[in-house]
């Protein structure tokens, strides 16, 4: 099976601006040369690449095709980047990234990359991001999935540890008898988003499998942070984030005993690249610092 580049092309910029019009200005040529190359390519693999809504959306087969169609343009731009031939403007970077890393440690590790490549972070749960790189919407991921996403390889960074937090005078108000079942299951309690599972996680250990008070959303790593600070509940705060609360008393440890390590992994896609090698040295020199080192085991390197 030969897949026409040109034919690839049309469909990532279809994906990436949400419609045929749009890609056809991206690419400078009509919309019914952008149509005529989709339909080729749907003729070349015999599948139905792409649901023709407001935006486009690729179908599952779509989005294997999405994947190549970005690899291959990642791939030739690195090889004219060694030719010293100019490409079409800066590289593009598109990362998944869960939040409360991005808040916390990664943000320096990428900060070297600003001028040289164009980065693209796409926010997610940590449990989820590993979709977007399935789907090809990104070419790295930090993820909880140890299993490679296919064409992907994977790297253990660390654990990002977790610990149940609150404001003294929350603690003494909801709290008075230590944590109980009880207690946890009626106090308030702040979570991220609907994604987050970690606060569930901890009132299982508990024996809470219900919780019964107030729950607050707080989709930001820094308001979520706030929010556990203004007595509004309690959370599981990262403790690279707490840190300075907890050391100057501003905010306690409800459980010492009830800390959560996240397993954390970088999934790139297995792709000869210079600039992506370079980004995982970053981002794995960062984990060494900032994360909890994790039980030797084997790393699935490029």
């Amino acid at each position: 099976m030969d897949l026409d580049p040109a034919q690839l092309r049309a469909l990532a910029a279809t994906v990436a601006t949400g419609s045929l019009e749009a890609a056809a200005r991206e690419l400078h040529v009509t919309p019914s040369a952008v149509s005529q190359r989709l339909r080729g390519l749907e003729v070349a693999t015999g599948r139905v690449l792409l649901v023709r809504s407001r935006p486009v959306q690729a179908t599952a087969s779509g989005e294997v095709v999405l994947r190549l169609a970005r690899q291959v343009d990642a791939a030739t731009r690195d090889a004219l980047a060694e030719l010293g031939a100019e490409g079409d403007g800066p590289r593009t970077l598109p990362v998944a990234v869960n939040a409360d890393s991005l808040a916390t440690w990664v943000l320096p590790a990428l900060a070297p990359f600003a001028d040289v490549a164009s980065l693209e972070l796409h926010r997610d749960d940590e449990e989820h991001t590993a979709e977007l790189l399935r789907s090809g919407v990104v070419v790295a991921a930090i993820t909880t999935d140890t299993a490679p996403v296919p064409g992907c390889a994977v790297t253990r960074l660390g654990a990002l540890r977790y610990r149940p937090t609150a404001t003294p005078s929350f603690v003494g108000r909801w709290f008075p008898q230590g944590p109980t079942s009880s207690a946890l299951r009626r106090a308030p309690v702040v979570h991220f988003d609907a994604k987050d599972d970690l606060q569930h996680r901890y009132l299982r250990t508990r024996g809470v499998p219900e919780h019964a008070g107030p729950a607050h959303h707080v989709p930001s790593s820094a308001d979520f942070l706030a929010a556990v600070r203004s007595g509004m509940g309690w959370g599981m705060v990262p403790e690279l984030h707490a840190g300075a609360g907890l050391t100057s008393g501003e905010l306690v440890t409800l459980d010492p005993a009830g800390v959560l390590d996240v397993e954390l992994h970088w999934q790139r896609w297995k792709l000869r690249s210079p600039l992506l090698d370079e980004l995982t040295d970053a981002l794995t020199r960062a984990a060494r610092t900032h994360l909890r080192p994790l039980t030797p085991a084997l790393s699935h390197t490029p």
